[in-house]
């Protein structure tokens, strides 16, 4: 099946690093990749290719008459790439207009701009991945903690496909028991009765049980909402995370750029539970190379976060900088945090925070991780922000068995997947019911409508797929995965 939205015969193009500029990834492909790049790129008279048919080579391109810049050409030749078809990616250290000039020129040389998820779309359509691992893509894409990733990529290793693929045998099996006894009913011939068929359908409703309950946890640990810290370099981020964890999770120093990962933790709340992580400060201009890199790092990570606690040192008297930088942060929910409030004295102190409440426009939760000082109304804000912004209420001590356990758990559904399961629960029921009370006919469709709903959780590029059920998967992507 192809679908119209996703036109294989054309070769499409996007930017696909997080940003245009600086270190800049454009993905190409379709069977024109190659050839287009041959065009306006001086590639060597001979590639070296593995015997994976995959190649790498530097070229040159020409963006005007004054500018000439040079690029990584990473090629993966049909069908070994990640869309099966001919793939081209170009890395490239430049700005964004230089990056526009490129795609104009690429696009105008016969290549269409890539949608939402096309090249996942692409991986999907040429028999790559099956549907459940397309999602898996997204998920590891937006994913902001190393739990969510964790359970996305549990997702994309295949463990849901393989158990959907039994549960899909054993349900065809009982639906070829049940089509031929209603085809032949009237032949002497002897069917398999139909108390063995529903038991059958008893051992397939319980495999389905046993797949949901089973998920729910891990359900739980990709929904977690994630809450960064963000501020300028030796804003008091790494302190005020230990404290909030009441463990060392983050070295603590007083050189700046000491953390350069992103740190993250389980912090549990009073009514919820949420995924706490420091990152490197943030900086107008990065130093080196190292220090680019962390900051892009951190930007990416606090974009996918539903919180951010913008720490600001209430103890310096010029806060331009740190204004500076809250306007490279545009997270959900924003809570300016005053730190390291021990080192002003309570003369001085309403001084500054008033100084900075009219330049944050908002009142700042003032914090001391030396003394500990507003740390408990922190937790009960952040607490409160959570519950507001839609997140349910936890059982905590569920969620900590759950978090403790989460690299034990066998697979990982999202939410189409456990309404998928939810739905064929309920036919397999129905139709074990309708056999007990003689009605064939009625089991046998019940029966059918349970595979269907199950087929659409990982159904492979062979079977028919909902045009409805792709729009809704591959619109969440952002353009370029």
């Amino acid at each position: 099946m192809r679908d119209t939205k996703y036109d294989t015969d054309e070769t499409i193009v996007a930017v696909s690093s997080p940003t245009p500029d600086k270190r800049v990834i454009i993905r190409i492909t379709g069977s024109g990749a190659i050839e287009t790049c041959t065009k306006i790129f001086n590639l060597p008279d001979s590639l070296c290719v593995n015997k994976q048919g995959n190649a790498l080579t530097a070229a040159s391109v020409k963006i005007d008459d004054g500018l000439e810049i040079e690029a990584q050409l990473y090629l993966f030749f049909a069908p070994h790439s990640y869309t099966g078809d001919d793939l081209v990616e170009i890395h490239i250290h430049t700005n964004a207009a230089v990056t526009e000039t490129l795609i104009n020129r690429l696009s105008g040389g016969g290549l269409r701009m890539a949608g939402p998820g096309e090249f996942t779309a692409r991986a999907y359509l040429n028999g790559k991945i099956d549907l459940a691992q397309a999602e898996a893509v997204n998920e590891i894409v937006v994913s902001s903690n190393e739990f969510q990733l964790a359970a996305a990529e549990k997702l994309l290793s295949g463990r849901l496909s393989e158990a959907i693929s039994k549960i899909h045998s054993a349900m065809m099996e009982c639906l070829g028991l049940l089509e031929a006894r209603l085809d032949f009913s009237g032949e002497d011939i002897e069917f398999k009765a139909g108390t063995e068929i529903v038991e059958r359908l008893i051992g397939i409703k319980r495999q389905l049980e046993r797949l949901l309950s089973g998920s729910i946890r891990y359900e739980s640990l990709m929904e977690l909402p994630a809450v960064g810290i963000a501020g300028a370099t030796n804003a008091g981020k790494s302190s005020l995370l230990n404290k909030l964890l009441e463990k060392e999770r983050s070295i603590v120093s007083g050189e700046r750029h000491t953390t350069r990962d992103v740190l993250s933790a389980p912090l549990r709340l009073e009514h919820c539970e949420c995924v706490l992580f420091d990152c490197a400060g943030l900086v107008l201009q990065p130093d080196n190379i190292l220090d680019e890199l962390a900051h892009q790092a951190a930007i990416e990570t606090l974009g996918n976060s539903s919180i951010v606690l913008f720490c600001v040192d209430v103890s310096k008297t010029d806060w331009l900088e740190n204004i500076s930088i809250r306007g490279l942060v545009e997270p959900k929910i924003l809570m300016p945090v005053a730190t390291k409030c021990d080192l002003v004295s309570e003369e001085i102190l309403p001084n500054h925070l008033a100084d900075l409440k009219g330049l944050f426009g908002a009142e700042l939760l003032v914090t001391s991780a030396k003394t500990g000082a507003g740390l408990e109304l922190l937790r009960e804000t952040i607490d409160e922000r959570i519950i507001d912004a839609g997140y349910p209420k936890l059982d905590t001590r569920r969620a900590r068995q759950e978090s403790s356990e989460h690299q034990a758990v066998g697979v990982a559904l999202v939410a189409r997947h456990k309404q998928a399961v939810t739905e064929a629960i309920e036919n397999v029921s129905e139709s074990a019911e309708e056999l007990r009370a003689g009605n064939d006919e009625v089991a046998a469709m019940m029966l059918r409508a349970a595979y269907e709903a199950v087929s659409s959780i990982g159904q492979p590029i062979c079977q028919q797929v909902d045009e409805q059920i792709l729009e809704q998967i591959f619109s969440r992507f952002c353009i370029g995965k």
